[in-house]
């Protein structure tokens, strides 16, 4: 019976995660005492046999939690089939949760968010270092989590803990402050001066066919999908968990949407989580 460790940031979503994991047939509890953990998980794993596996929720709240990598440890050493998925999100992302909840950091003192976060991640770093999988949430939706672990514990394809958005921009709009790689595609032949299309976006065929008809547009999808698959497994090596690559255009409705789709579809074959948004294609 496959046993998961799902552990994390307090309000990076290992409640919903659990939730997900109780749907796949998995037995899920929550904050045991860490002292608990081994006796429960052996008894539970005897008396029910044809379960698909345990999924134990572990925190920052759990009773010993600074038990818990030498438990880890020496429970893997029994059983090197154990996993630990560790959900994460940016400091932003999570006062942001907290906020829209009203409910308290369980290491805010005195109300401090921001405080509770970074004493947070210096206690969690031991479990962070000892997970299989690290998911960021910060620019997941929930049936994206929900995929990612499907992904993971059902469908058992590899996972390179590194989630990707490809996202379509205009540069009227602003740039996305969360972006981690900005390419400007304004050099591009532009849809919007020709008549038929301009109504159009690059979500629609004759657009897409209109953009990537030039030689210009090959040659620049060649390469950055080139250097993509260079720079994706080398964060992964650095540790990083999610990656924002935005195409801006000036009014993002055409060349950028274009090129977002093409981009997302070269990559989308690659072992890493990936997601497409156009953010301003409707303005």
């Amino acid at each position: 019976m496959r046993l998961v460790f799902v552990t994390g940031m307090s309000g990076a979503g290992k409640s919903t995660a659990l939730n997900m994991m109780e749907d796949m047939g998995y037995y899920c509890v929550d904050n045991l005492p860490a002292g608990l953990i081994g006796r429960t998980v052996d008894d539970f794993s005897r008396d029910n046999p044809d379960l698909p596996g345990i999924a134990v929720g572990v925190d920052i709240r759990t009773r010993g939690y600074e038990m818990l990598p030498r438990l880890i440890g020496s429970m893997r050493e029994k059983d090197a089939g154990i996993r630990v998925l560790f959900l994460d999100a940016a400091t932003p992302t999570i006062i942001r949760r907290y906020k829209e909840t009203r409910r308290l950091h369980p290491l805010a003192r005195g109300g401090d968010i921001a405080e509770g976060i970074r004493c947070e991640r210096q206690a969690m770093q031991a479990l962070r270092d000892q997970a299989d999988f690290i998911i960021d949430t910060s620019q997941l939706l929930t049936r994206e989590l929900k995929q990612e672990l499907e992904r993971i514990f059902e469908q058992g394809e590899g996972f390179q803990n590194l989630f990707v958005t490809i996202r379509s921009f205009g540069f009227k709009y602003g740039i996305p402050a969360d972006a981690d790689l900005v390419f400007d595609v304004r050099f591009l032949p532009n849809p919007f001066y020709v008549p038929q299309l301009k109504p159009l976006t690059g979500n629609d065929a004759p657009v897409s066919d209109y953009v990537c008809g030039f030689k210009i547009t090959g040659d620049f999808l060649e390469k950055v999908t080139d250097m993509l698959n260079f720079l994706l497994p080398n964060y992964v090596r650095e540790g990083k968990t999610s990656l924002v690559v935005a195409f801006g255009c000036t009014g993002g409705r055409h060349r950028s949407v274009a090129i977002a789709n093409k981009v997302y579809e070269a990559l989308s074959k690659t072992p890493y989580g990936m997601r497409l948004e156009h953010r301003d294609v409707r303005r």
